[in-house]
């Protein structure tokens, strides 16, 4: 089937890009409202933006509401957050974490998400997360400002943390860190398969 986007709903758009863009990384990233209050939330539209200097890139799809989701809120009041890297093992507890609780609640206590101090910046780490990056907000650039259209976060990373038994001979090992990423809908893919080829 060949589909013409300007035909589409908005949902039918989603669908399609959430659904054939996979896997995709999990950006569960922290913040810490202007109220002291820790906010944690995972977000699938993820990438590496530059590696000099190092950027991180997330986007968020906005809201029916057109209001903003508290990370991107707390970014704006703080330009302070951590993205920490979902391992299987946290895999449930994540998607608790995808709930929508009132802001002043935190998300670390409404799914039992153990935390940590961060090393360079306010916002508390998730303890199980095999990889953090500690980040302050770097650029904002809305794409447009109609429900399901996006904002796209640039954060500038400050400080990374990797799980001492990840890293081996300045790498992080790939077979061992067991990252999740997102399918389309509800699904999720493990890399307990992860295989490699090497490059021509």
């Amino acid at each position: 089937m060949n589909f013409n986007v300007s035909e589409l709903g908005n949902q039918e758009k989603y669908r399609l890009l959430n659904g054939g863009v996979t896997p995709r990384p999990i950006a569960w990233i922290s913040t810490c409202s202007k109220e002291g209050i820790d906010n944690l939330a995972p977000y699938s539209f993820f990438t590496v933006a530059s590696c000099n200097p190092p950027v991180l890139l997330y986007t968020q799809v906005t809201q029916r509401s057109g209001i903003d989701k508290d990370t991107l809120q707390n970014l704006k009041d703080t330009g302070e957050c951590v993205v920490n890297i979902v391992s299987a093992e946290l895999l449930e507890k994540m998607n608790a974490t995808s709930a929508s609780i009132h802001n002043e609640h935190s998300e670390f206590e409404h799914a039992g998400v153990e935390r940590i101090a961060s090393s360079t910046v306010t916002p508390s780490s998730v303890k199980g997360s095999p990889v953090r990056y500690e980040c302050t907000l770097r650029e904002i650039i809305s794409v447009g400002d109609e429900p399901a259209s996006g904002t796209v976060v640039m954060l500038d990373v400050k400080s990374v943390y990797v799980r001492d038994d990840l890293y081996d001979d300045g790498l992080i090992n790939q077979a061992l860190i067991d990252s999740v990423g997102k399918m389309g809908g509800d699904g999720y893919s493990r890399t307990s398969d992860y295989l490699e080829l090497e490059r021509p």
